[in-house]
């Protein structure tokens, strides 16, 4: 069996992290052994890894910061430590899964003989000058790379063409059954919902703007991060602070996904959307910007309604054609359902990862 170490150097409990406990508990579907070695400010983390019954190699408290990645991924400490884990395992593959692990993952698996897997979540190294020069070295480095999506795929060798050789795609899936619709009731007025980090590439503050222009609805954000005082100042401003709940980060967001009428998607950027896919399985439909990857789950007028990116007067006119068509959008959520179950699921994902795994080690 390929045994693989996930390297994850993150501060942060969002969808790469989430799809990495799904894809790492699925040995069966992988064909692999799956362990993880950790950098990590957050207990959060370190717990969510530890209680899904992964095996975590645990490099302590460590800061976050541009000094602390540099350190990290030039010095000599952690590179060493991490190929000691990678020796202990007797690792095939270093997966790596987010930007501060990718120069730090390469250089140690090099050491360690490992191969090296990156998988590309977003298209933030490509877009991001000060990410690129890192990023560029691990990737020439590289055996292989996964994009959660074709929009990932296509940024990605727009900007690194000698990479086509290399780059596959593999969905990220969800757990169709922790995901499944729920006898909830929904909530009296009409609901929209959004999952993720308060940050500007997930355009909450663009979601604000369009609910002020929809009447009676509301709006519940659920995550954390360094917006939320700009965005309560936002609702102050627009008057929509009785339509807006900031519910921060919970463990298990079924029971607001399932109060919800539809997931609202208002990113500037989004490689895939694992919350929207998530959403989509408990039977909710998804409205909002066809940004990213999002047309690559979401089909227009059929599993949601769509409009086009960073247009919030659009926004706003298809968040009120929903809330006139709450009866069409319970069928879009159904289909929705039918979607993720067919093509997104957790299995169909780390079949996926277990061919690219396979590849990777003959080579």
């Amino acid at each position: 069996m390929t045994r693989v170490v996930h390297v994850v150097v993150a501060g942060e409990t969002g969808g790469a992290e989430r799809m990495l406990v799904d894809l790492a508990s699925r040995a069966a579907d992988t064909g692999a052994e799956h362990s993880v070695a950790l950098f990590t400010p957050n207990d959060a983390l370190r717990r969510m890894f530890r209680e899904a019954g992964l095996r975590v190699h645990d490099r302590g408290t460590v800061r976050e910061g541009p000094l602390p990645f540099l350190w990290r991924s030039l010095g000599p400490g952690d590179v060493a430590w991490l190929a000691r884990v990678l020796r202990q395992e007797r690792a095939d593959v270093a997966h790596l899964h987010t930007f501060a692990s990718q120069v730090l993952g390469t250089r140690a698996a090099r050491r360690a003989g490992a191969r090296v897997l990156r998988t590309e979540h977003s298209t933030r190294v490509y877009d991001d000058p000060s990410c690129w020069p890192f990023s560029r070295w691990s990737l020439a480095r590289a055996d292989a790379a996964v994009a959660v999506s074709e929009h990932v795929r296509a940024v990605a060798l727009a900007r690194a063409p000698w990479a086509s050789g290399k780059m596959r795609v593999v969905r990220n899936g969800v757990d169709v059954e922790h995901f499944a619709p729920r006898d909830d009731p929904k909530a009296d007025a009409f609901t929209f919902v959004i999952v993720g980090r308060l940050e500007p590439r997930k355009g909450i503050d663009q979601a604000i703007e369009a609910l002020a222009g929809v009447p009676g609805a509301r709006l519940d954000i659920l995550g954390i991060g360094e917006e939320k005082a700009t965005l309560e100042e936002k609702t102050r401003a627009l008057g929509v602070t009785d339509r807006v709940s900031f519910l921060g980060y919970l463990t298990d967001a079924r029971p607001i996904l399932a109060r919800a009428h539809a997931a609202l998607c208002s990113s500037r950027s989004e490689g895939l959307g694992i919350a929207l896919m998530e959403a989509m399985a408990m039977g909710v439909p998804v409205v909002g910007f066809a940004v990213g990857g999002v047309p690559e789950i979401v089909a227009d007028g059929t599993t949601g309604l769509l409009c086009r990116p960073d247009d919030v007067k659009a926004l706003s006119a298809t968040m009120r054609e929903a809330v006139g068509a709450r009866a069409k959008l319970t069928e879009m959520g159904v289909a929705a359902r039918s979607r993720v179950v067919d093509r997104f699921s957790v299995k169909a994902m780390a079949v996926g990862y277990g061919a690219v795994y396979a590849e990777v080690v003959g080579r």
